[in-house]
């Protein structure tokens, strides 16, 4: 699937929802365990085994990365696609048979839970099932807009959605694949430009400019004036590259990754936001030095920006037609 963050190799995408609940899940799923980092900045995350990805933990490398809906209930996610690794044999070696594998599967929530969907679970949210669902859909190929983690996501005051993009700095690729949930709004104030319209390919999220005479002013499109409690919004994702980076490096280079939210989001990185961002190695070419490794960030940035737009443009397009 091209101009996506399949384009950085060894991963394959699977989205599973509930039409019902109006919630989903997406699962990341590398070909093999692959190197990884986190990085996150808003002020009401929800996440599971960020901390395993630090620099002094004792593994370095994930079998997967899950995104969910749910709030605090979509963390369950990831125990589906931790069951789902388990059963193949895919995971951290702790010891020999009969000692099962570990699978190192960290994740990031997103709150959809005040979009009208049936949250009346009781003691059986849906979330596990999802996340074995969409390991079992995972391929080269997935849809984007109103699919997976951003089934039932809001951008704003409009329709979020889940987006991928991707680049090439030299024979070096990399992507981004994010669900928007953002406070912020993704359109210029008074306008439908989106803000990472400077950074737009090939019409990809609907091609519209600013207007000659615009002059910024505040928004008056996000969901600040109906929040009252942090953790109601989001955005979550990962970034990747064929790159091979060291923990340090990924680090680095999810830290420029979120720039893209600032770039495409305003306000961005809010208290009320849970802004997480995981960066993954899948390959083997090299980064030179640091200048070499501050471009492959910027381009994350500019993924970013992009996948966001794209997330909102087609999550928008796909609402006007159900």
């Amino acid at each position: 699937m091209s101009g996506s963050i399949l384009d950085a190799g060894a991963l394959k995408i699977g989205h599973a929802y509930d039409e019902k609940v109006k919630t989903g899940v997406t699962v990341i799923l590398p070909d093999r365990s692959v190197r990884c980092a986190v990085d996150v900045r808003g002020g009401g995350p929800g996440t599971r085994e960020t901390d395993a990805m630090g620099s002094s933990s004792l593994v370095d490398s994930v079998d997967a990365v899950v995104l969910a809906g749910g709030s605090v209930y979509g963390l369950a996610a990831a125990d589906g696609v931790t069951a789902w690794l388990g059963e193949k044999g895919r995971g951290y070696k702790a010891g020999p048979a009969p000692i099962p594998v570990s699978p190192i599967v960290p994740a990031a929530i997103l709150f959809d839970n005040a979009n009208g969907g049936d949250k009346n679970w009781g003691n059986n949210p849906p979330f596990r099932g999802l996340g074995f669902a969409a390991c079992n859909a995972a391929s080269e190929r997935f849809h984007q807009g109103r699919a997976g983690a951003g089934y039932g996501a809001s951008a704003g005051l409009y329709p979020g959605g889940l987006g991928s993009a991707s680049e090439k700095v030299g024979d070096i690729t990399v992507g981004a694949l994010i669900a928007a949930n953002p406070v912020g709004s993704p359109f210029m104030p008074g306008t439908n430009c989106f803000w990472a319209w400077p950074y737009e390919k090939d019409g990809e999220f609907g091609g519209v400019r600013p207007p000659i005479d615009y002059k910024p002013g505040p928004a008056k499109d996000t969901k600040l004036e109906f929040l009252k409690h942090a953790g109601q919004a989001t955005i979550i994702g990962a970034v990747a590259t064929d790159a091979k980076l060291g923990q340090r490096s990924l680090r680095r280079f999810a830290i420029m990754a979120q720039d893209g939210v600032a770039m495409a989001v305003q306000p961005a990185h809010t208290p009320l936001d849970g802004d997480t961002i995981f960066a993954l190695s899948t390959g083997d070419k090299v980064c030179e030095s640091p200048p070499h490794l501050a471009e492959l960030g910027a381009a994350a940035a500019r993924c970013v920006a992009r996948s966001i737009a794209k997330a909102v443009y087609l999550g928008i397009q796909q609402a006007d037609k159900a």
